[in-house]
C-alpha cells in the first residue's frame, strides 16, 4: 500500500490552505493525502484522495489554561509553547496517533516550527514550509534542520539573502503555486465586473491575515485622482477622521479578487503570498506596502519584490499627496515582465512530483537504488549538520 502523506495547515490567512489544496490535489489518486488544521471551511474543492481532519488551534486559547503557568518561560527552540492548554495536548495527541496508525511516507509543515519537530522527534520524515522573513532562531532552523527538504512558496529570484548553503541544497522552489494565473483581458474582466471601459482603475488589495488595510491613506490617494476609480477588495480598516471621496468605493471581500486584478490599470496591496503572486501573474504598476507579521515576513518579502524590479515597496502607507505621485512615478518604470517571471503555471505539479519522489526516495528498501527524478538525496540532511 502506497503510505499517506500528512499536511498540517496553518488556518491564518489563505494562502496556507490555497497552496496546500494545490499541491495535494496534483498528487496521484493513489497517494492518500491527510490535511490537519484548525478549520476545514477554508481550503478550495479537494480530489478524492484529500480528506481533512480538524484539530484544536495551537495558537488560541481557549479559556481553560492554566493562570500560574501563562508566564513560563520558552525555550529558545520553540516558539509557540504554552504550558497547560488543554486544545494543544490534544492536537498533539491527534498527530501523533495517526502517525502511529497510518505510517506515514512525509508530514509536512505549512508551518510550525513545533510540528516539524514533533515529525522528527516521532521518527518521521517531514517537509518544512519556508516563507520569508527573519527566521535564523533557534526554533526554525531546528525546524529545517530536521527536514528531509524545505518547499519554498515563491521564485528563487525572490530569495531573501543569509540562507545557509544546506538549506538551499534542499529547496524545492514553487513560484504561485496556489494562485491561478490565467491570463484575462482587461477589457473582458471590466465587462464581466460591469466596470466602465474607459475609466482609469485603481484596485487595492487587502490580504485575509490581519485586520486590513487603513483607509485613511487610500482617501488621499483617490482625492487626487478624481477622473480615477480606486476599488479595493478585502478588509479594510475605518478611521473616524477618513474622508471618503466619491471615487473611492469599499467591495469588502469578493470570490474573483483575480479578476479585479485583471480590470486594474494600477495595483496598491500588501504582501500576502497569494496576493502577491495573483499580481505578480497579472503584471501590473505595482505598489506593495507590507502589514505586520510575525518575524518581520511581509517585509522581507515587498523587499524582494522591489530588488527584484517586480514591485515599489513603501515600508508605510503614504501620509501626504506627493508620497503617493513619487511612487506611483516609480511604478510606472517597473518592467512587468519582471513580475510575471514569478508565477509558474507548473508550479503545484511540479511541487507534488518532487514531495512525491521524496516520499519514495526516504522509503526505498536496503539495496534499491532510487530512480533518476527531481527528488534530492535524503542524505543531504545529514551532510549538512555540523
Amino acid at each position: 500500500m502506497t503510505r499517506p502523506i500528512g499536511y498540517f495547515v496553518h488556518h491564518q490567512g489563505r494562502g496556507h490552505a490555497e497552496r496546500a489544496a494545490a499541491i495535494v490535489n496534483a498528487m496521484p489518486d493513489d497517494r492518500p493525502v491527510v490535511l490537519f488544521s484548525a478549520r476545514a471551511d477554508i481550503f478550495p474543492p479537494l480530489a478524492a484522495h484529500v480528506t481533512v481532519r480538524v484539530i484544536p488551534s495551537l495558537f488560541e486559547a481557549v479559556g481553560d489554561e492554566p493562570v500560574a503557568l501563562a508566564n513560563a518561560p520558552t525555550p529558545s527552540t520553540l516558539h509557540c509553547a504554552p504550558l497547560g492548554w488543554k486544545s494543544i495536548t490534544q492536537a498533539v495527541a491527534m498527530i501523533a496517533t495517526w502517525f502511529d496508525q497510518a505510517r506515514p511516507a512525509l508530514f509536512v509543515t505549512d508551518v510550525s516550527a513545533e510540528l516539524a519537530q514533533l515529525a522528527r522527534i516521532a521518527s518521521v520524515p517531514c517537509v518544512s514550509v519556508l516563507q520569508h522573513g527573519e527566521r535564523s532562531d533557534p526554533g526554525h532552523m531546528a525546524a529545517y534542520e530536521s527536514a528531509l527538504g524545505i518547499l519554498a512558496p515563491y521564485a528563487p529570484s525572490l530569495e531573501q539573502p543569509g540562507r545557509p548553503d544546506w538549506m538551499l541544497a534542499k529547496t524545492h522552489y514553487a513560484p504561485g503555486v496556489g494562485v491561478h494565473g490565467e491570463a484575462i483581458d482587461r477589457a473582458a474582466a471590466r465587462t464581466l465586473l460591469g466596470l466602465p471601459l474607459d475609466a482609469t482603475i485603481v484596485v487595492v488589495v487587502a490580504g485575509g491575515g490581519g485586520n486590513g488595510t487603513p483607509a485613511t491613506p487610500l482617501t488621499l490617494g483617490a482625492r487626487a485622482e478624481p477622473d480615477a476609480l480606486w476599488l479595493t477588495i478585502g478588509a479594510v480598516e475605518q478611521e473616524w477622521h477618513a474622508t471618503a471621496p466619491g471615487n473611492l468605493r469599499h467591495l469588502g471581500w469578493v470570490d474573483t479578487p483575480a479578476l479585479y486584478i485583471a480590470a486594474a490599470d494600477r495595483v496598491v496591496s500588501s504582501a500576502g503570498n497569494t496576493t502577491v503572486h495573483m499580481i505578480a501573474a497579472a503584471g501590473r504598476p505595482w505598489i506593495v506596502v507590507p502589514e505586520w507579521r510575525y518575524f518581520d515576513e511581509q517585509l522581507w518579502k515587498a523587499r524582494m519584490l522591489d530588488q527584484a524590479g517586480a514591485a515599489i515597496m513603501l515600508e508605510h502607507w503614504p501620509s501626504h499627496v506627493g508620497a503617493w505621485t513619487h511612487a506611483w512615478a516609480r511604478a510606472a518604470a517597473l518592467d512587468l515582465a519582471c513580475q510575471q517571471a514569478l508565477y509558474d503555471a507548473d508550479a503545484a505539479r511540479d511541487a507534488a512530483a518532487w514531495l512525491a519522489g521524496l516520499a519514495d526516495a526516504a522509503w526505498m528498501p536496503p539495496g534499491v537504488a532510487p530512480s533518476p527524478g527531481p527528488a534530492p538525496a535524503v542524505d543531504l540532511l545529514f551532510e549538512s549538520l555540523p
